[in-house]
């Protein structure tokens, strides 16, 4: 299944995303920790290369990832030039009281009275963006919600006398190349509901989850993730759960949106959908068909 969900509005944020980077020293990328590549948006790396600013990658909702691949990501993403990357739950003061000197270290030239720290916060829908705003100005400003692309328009914060936010909407890019990319982006809710098909979208997440966390699957769900697939877990879910259609065959909507929503609330444990070796394996298998197309 191709997913792509690019919402109207984006073309004019992405515009205007362009002109307002021009202006501003640093860029604060929102990812979510347990999908960090997934979650990037291509189009922010271009815009900030472009015009040569620094980044602070936040792997935000760490507190639902698996701790030792988000450790792998932070060693991944501190090989970058000027990118600093921390993982962190903006739920938590603490964890958010550390941006502000993160960020000051890599603009080190900013952040007086008379020349204030202006950092834009990007990231694609649905990651804390909203949240993590709030946190740093400990009130309520930015709308949070959990669909996609609440934010729909930029405004300016400031974050005491030296820094400045300039909060930017949630930006996806046109096409999707990899579809597993979608599929985890659709499973992590950062695609609105009206692209993807729910039964498709947990059959892939539960192949993953089978592949690397069966024990939290058996916990869960009192299964033997040795004997399913991934569309079986899903009939395996409706059937403990006593899930069931009026004629009586078993519910496998039902059934997949309990898989997604225990995954995205935490109630499965602390998962990660990809690590550094995977996202390469995933790339390499990639290009290989890409290469075999282009000589076919």
């Amino acid at each position: 299944m191709s997913i792509q969900w690019f919402p109207g509005h984006m073309v004019a944020a992405r515009k205007k995303a362009a002109e307002t980077m021009a202006d501003t020293d640093l860029v604060i990328e929102v990812l979510d920790a347990r999908l960090p590549e997934a979650s990037r948006n291509p189009m922010i790396e271009e815009l900030r290369r472009q015009r040569q600013r620094p980044a602070l990658k936040v792997l935000n909702k760490a507190d639902l990832a698996d701790p030792l691949v988000t450790r792998a990501w932070l060693e991944f993403y501190g090989r970058g030039k000027d990118v600093k990357a921390v993982a962190l739950s903006c739920k938590k003061p603490g964890d958010v009281a550390k941006i502000p000197g993160l960020a000051q270290a890599l603009a080190p030239h900013r952040g007086t009275l008379l020349k204030p720290l202006r950092m834009m916060i990007m990231g694609i829908p649905n990651v804390g963006k909203s949240t993590l705003i709030n946190a740093l100005l400990k009130k309520r400003i930015a709308k949070v919600g959990d669909e996609p692309a609440v934010t729909k328009g930029q405004q300016r914060l400031d974050l005491g006398a030296k820094m400045v936010l300039i909060d930017t909407p949630g930006l996806m890019w046109p096409k999707i190349i990899n579809d597993s990319d979608g599929y985890m982006l659709a499973a992590s809710h950062a695609i609105g509901r009206n692209a993807v098909i729910d039964t498709e979208v947990a059959a892939h997440l539960a192949t993953v989850l089978l592949d690397r966390y069966g024990e939290l699957l058996r916990a869960r769900y009192g299964v033997d993730p040795s004997s399913l697939d991934g569309p079986g877990l899903v009939e395996a879910v409706a059937s403990k759960r006593g899930y069931r259609l009026k004629g009586g065959g078993m519910d496998l909507e039902k059934a997949a949106a309990t898989l997604l929503q225990d995954y995205r609330d935490g109630v499965l444990g602390r998962i990660s959908l990809e690590t550094p070796a995977t996202r390469a394996e995933m790339l390499a298998r990639a290009a290989q068909v890409s290469d075999t197309a282009v000589s076919d």
